[in-house]
């Protein structure tokens, strides 16, 4: 997998850098696995704006993803890596013995007729899933779950993963993407490897036009508001508005907005690195 640059033959062309997609071995998704998906336009129930810079796009199907993996024991070959328009990762379709097929979070490095299983009795390689108590120290793991049968919550994203970096009587103590340090029940499961698309965070769009595409619509800046409309906004001439504010009027660079006494905060080791 690599980054193709275009050749600029066009003015939305000459910034343009993209997948070159060449892990994906289907055009079409597997049908059974497939729902409709409803777009909001950043509207609510009573069809109020409550998001703003969204609408438009190309349709979309959503994929449904094993998450979970709790077919235990039961083994499952890569029949297609696929593009999924809803995450930045590549999914992989596997079939399992038994005739069930799924989608999975598609791991770097991860190849069509690979077998893979999930289960206490699954090896530690790229694709297997496993409980943090069964996987080695040091290993590289992604869709972790953070309550045991939740399913995967963390780290799936293309490019992220965790690291174990130890084990403490119930707890496995965890490497974050983000940094941040912390303990996850060691009944919680996990997936061997880093997820595919490492190079999703390479590509550039080349034009506005492309983030139409995706549902994005253009964003106005705070300080060319009017006062009325945000708080950074008015003044005379280019004036920069102050301290950087949300709408509502929160400090948007450095305010904290977690809670002290947030019932997590002793699973947490280390904070994330600023």
């Amino acid at each position: 997998m690599g980054i193709k640059k275009i050749r600029p033959m066009t003015p939305g062309q000459r910034h343009l850098t993209r997948n070159d997609y060449s892990e994906i071995t289907a055009s079409e998704p597997e049908k059974s696995l497939i729902v409709s998906m409803k777009r909001s336009g950043g509207r609510n129930n009573t069809g109020k704006m409550t998001m703003r810079y969204m609408g438009g796009g190309h349709r979309k199907l959503y994929r449904i993803i094993d998450f979970k993996r709790d077919k235990f024991d039961i083994p499952a070959v890569v029949e297609t890596i696929e593009y999924d328009p809803n995450r930045t990762s590549f999914i992989a379709l596997v079939k399992y013995t038994d005739g069930e097929k799924r989608y999975i979070i598609a791991p770097n490095g991860i190849k069509v007729g690979q077998n893979i299983i999930s289960g206490p009795t699954a090896a530690p390689e790229v694709g297997n899933a496993m409980t943090l108590k069964d996987v080695p120290l040091g290993t590289t793991v992604h869709n972790i779950e953070l309550r045991p049968g939740q399913g995967a919550k963390i780290a799936r994203s293309a490019g992220s993963y965790a690291q174990l970096a130890a084990r403490e009587d119930r707890y496995a103590i965890l490497k974050m993407p983000s940094g941040e340090t912390r303990k996850v029940l060691v009944t919680c499961m996990a997936t061997i490897g880093s997820v595919s698309n490492a190079d999703h965070d390479k590509q550039s769009k080349g034009k506005a036009g492309r983030n139409r595409w995706i549902g994005i619509r253009p964003r106005v800046r705070g300080v060319a508001m009017n006062p009325v409309d945000h708080p950074m906004g008015g003044g005379e001439g280019r004036a920069s508005g102050g301290h950087p504010r949300s709408r509502k009027g929160l400090i948007a660079k450095g305010y904290k907005t977690r809670k002290k006494s947030n019932p997590t905060n002793k699973y947490i080791l280390e904070r994330r690195k600023k």
